[in-house]
């Protein structure tokens, strides 16, 4: 059997395959490599497409891209399906499906649940590593869904955090992140958003939220801040004015301002297009990242389709040597 992804056959790459062979280190590689790649000028997005489709109150889109440095060309294909808790299934739900840039050839289907919790808890943990403080000790948590607990793992690995404060509209789902941290033997606590401000070294938002849940006055000197949860025109997660009093990062500018946590710090006139530097220049060595230890930083993480790309061609090719993936002929 062909190891490589650009064997003859479709390689198809199940949800559980993906979850046995992609762990953190891999996605945060794939992550990283592809941002530094946008940064460049080597890869980059096509336009998003997402649409009611007047079904299940279920939204339906394509992110498409492609990564010239990494040869890889795709799309991810799946959207969000409100219902589906009811039937035991996860709410998002998705497939990659790559593309041999040099021929067009369907490459691989691969599951793309798993994928996309690992690769945005990646881009978070990405973001931590070249913008957080070194001596960060407290990591707040602004949300406690399905995919808070992907957040906190990968967080928690880039820095020597001693304690783990979280914040949830709904407490009671509060005990997953306290779950994860009392397997880590990490010290957590439950507390208002105004406390979680006051402590935290890194604060991580993930929730669908449509109004600001962290306020400027409540963020200390030095805080770095992923935004996670706001990737659709009118979400919000955090106060404009925070935007304007840090120094700001994204995946992709045009994304950030349009459907991402800057849309409304745009909108109000607080910063422009110019003051949102992409992550991939820190990562690329062209721009410093943080430049002291007072500095606050931003990280606007909208959801890219390159990350999806990245982490399901990584998927596909360990599936592929591992012997793994399922071949079937076109």
């Amino acid at each position: 059997m062909s190891t490589s992804v650009n064997g003859a056959g479709v390689a198809i790459v199940s949800e559980a395959v993906c979850e046995q062979i992609v762990g953190r280190p891999e996605a945060f590689k794939a992550v990283e490599s592809v941002f530094g790649a946008m940064a460049r000028g080597d890869a980059y997005n096509f336009p998003v497409v997402r649409e009611a489709i007047g079904h299940a109150d279920a939204l339906y889109g394509f992110k498409s891209g492609f990564d010239r440095a990494g040869m890889v060309l795709g799309v991810k294909s799946g959207g969000y399906w409100p219902g589906n808790v009811q039937k035991d299934l996860t709410n998002h739900q998705s497939t990659v499906i790559l593309f041999d840039p040099d021929t067009g050839r369907l490459k691989a289907l691969v599951g793309g649940n798993y994928l996309t919790a690992v690769r945005t808890a990646a881009a978070s943990a990405v973001s931590i590593a070249y913008l957080a403080r070194k001596d960060a000790k407290v990591l707040g948590m602004v949300g406690a869904g399905h995919q808070s607990t992907f957040q906190l793992r990968a967080a928690l690995e880039q820095r020597a955090f001693e304690k783990v404060v979280a914040w949830n509209p709904h407490p009671e789902y509060l005990s997953r992140l306290a779950a994860v941290c009392d397997e880590l033997r990490v010290p957590f606590e439950a507390v208002d958003q105004q406390q979680l401000g006051a402590q935290a070294d890194v604060i991580i938002t993930i929730t669908s939220a449509f109004e600001p849940l962290m306020m400027k006055e409540w963020i200390k000197p030095g805080t770095h801040i992923a935004c996670m949860g706001t990737d659709t025109k009118g979400k919000q997660e955090v106060d404009p004015e925070l935007l304007a009093a840090a120094t700001l990062f994204t995946d992709e500018v045009a994304q950030s301002i349009s459907i991402g946590e800057a849309q409304h710090a745009v909108a109000s006139g607080l910063i422009s297009e110019s003051d949102i530097t992409p992550i991939g220049e820190v990562i690329n060595g062209t721009h410093p990242g943080r430049r002291d230890d007072q500095e606050i930083t931003l990280f606007d993480g909208t959801g890219v389709g390159l990350q999806d790309l990245a982490v399901a061609s990584a998927a596909a090719n360990l599936a592929l040597e591992q012997g793994l993936a399922l071949r079937i002929a076109l």
